[in-house]
């Protein structure tokens, strides 16, 4: 996991508490702030890494993974063909970069890339940038951006959800989590006073408003909201510009839904992953859903000795999640090895 971080763009924090946010048996130092940095969550992969005595394969991709004779065999990019009695997939939902198509961008002869390459907004900088997608990353992006002097725009397509990181000091990942006991309808009543105070209309920003709550949207949607680390203020004051969301590209910029047109000199799409488990694994139809998702993390699948770790998009945060699951598969693994039953 460590070099997945590194590889992330400079300004990312952690958006969850360090508390709540470690792997099992290991707390984040107390050295580190409350939302850790880029690089201090890739050294604690590091250190975890190496205090617990795993030994990890880098600069090495899994080709495919198949069941054969009682055991798993997963083959790499570099010709081996290693077995297991197990095997834990924990690539997570973030894997391969969605990007999308519109109409006529091959004709603009400007900058495209995905969130996943970029780094910082140094290259922008008195540049005309529009990031497309209100999620995490794309908050942060825009705002990185402004803070290196880039003029920074936002298409939001489709109705939002926002939380501050904090209420009254207290990280929105505790209070998520205590609200979780409750259906998630009756948690995102429980929290519209606070997200009215503290949020207030997005719509007055030019971002449609969701006409349900963040429990609602995890649940159903499967979709984190986005988690405010100063996005919302530079909107205020008109530093990231809202625009809606695009129709087609021209050769100099875009169209808009509502047909008003804007120069660019570079489109960011912060537009989210696919988790591409199915590029690995030969047989997925009684483990993935429509979405290409495991339809089970952190437990039992349809298929002896697989298991699936980190496939979810929990209200109390994943990098704890991950820690429960994988807790939770050791124990099974562990309970199945000792029952002196022959292993799967």
């Amino acid at each position: 996991m460590a070099p997945v971080w590194r590889s992330h763009y400079d300004r990312l924090h952690l958006h969850t508490n360090k508390g709540a946010s470690h792997l099992p048996g290991r707390p984040m130092p107390p050295r580190y702030p409350k939302y850790p940095s880029r690089d201090q969550v890739a050294e604690y992969f590091e250190e975890y890494t190496a205090a617990e005595d795993v030994h990890v394969r880098l600069n090495t991709d899994v080709v495919s993974c198949h069941r054969t004779d009682g055991f798993w065999e997963t083959v790499t990019t570099k010709g081996e063909t290693i077995e297991s009695l197990n095997l834990v997939i924990a690539t997570g939902l973030d894997q391969i970069p969605n990007m999308p198509r519109y109409p006529k961008q091959e004709l603009y002869e400007g900058t495209i890339l995905h969130s996943a390459e970029y780094r910082n907004g140094r290259p922008y900088a008195e540049r005309y940038v529009l990031v497309v997608g209100f999620g995490n990353s794309g908050g942060e992006i825009a705002l990185d951006l402004t803070e290196h002097g880039a003029h920074a725009f936002m298409s939001v397509r489709g109705p939002s959800v926002v939380v501050p990181r904090d209420i009254a000091g207290i990280p929105a990942l505790t209070i998520s989590r205590w609200l979780s006991v409750f259906p998630p309808k009756v948690g995102d009543w429980l929290s519209k006073p606070l997200l009215r105070i503290t949020i207030g209309d997005i719509s007055k920003l030019g971002i449609p408003k969701a006409p349900w709550g963040p429990l609602q949207q995890i649940a159903v949607q499967h979709k984190i909201p986005m988690l405010d680390v100063g996005t919302l203020n530079a909107m205020r004051v008109g530093a990231i510009k809202v625009r809606p969301g695009i129709d087609r590209f021209t050769e100099k910029g875009v169209i808009f839904t509502g047909g008003n047109s804007e120069p660019f000199d570079a489109v960011i799409f912060a537009t989210g992953f696919e988790p591409g488990v199915d590029r690995i694994l030969e047989s997925t139809e009684t483990l993935l859903d429509g979405r290409g998702r495991p339809l089970v993390s952190g437990g039992p699948t349809a298929e002896p000795g697989l298991f699936f770790c980190g496939f979810v998009e929990p209200p109390t945060g994943r990098l704890r999640a991950i820690g429960l699951e994988a807790e939770r598969i050791a124990d099974l693994i562990t309970a199945d090895v000792g029952s002196g039953r022959p292993s799967p």
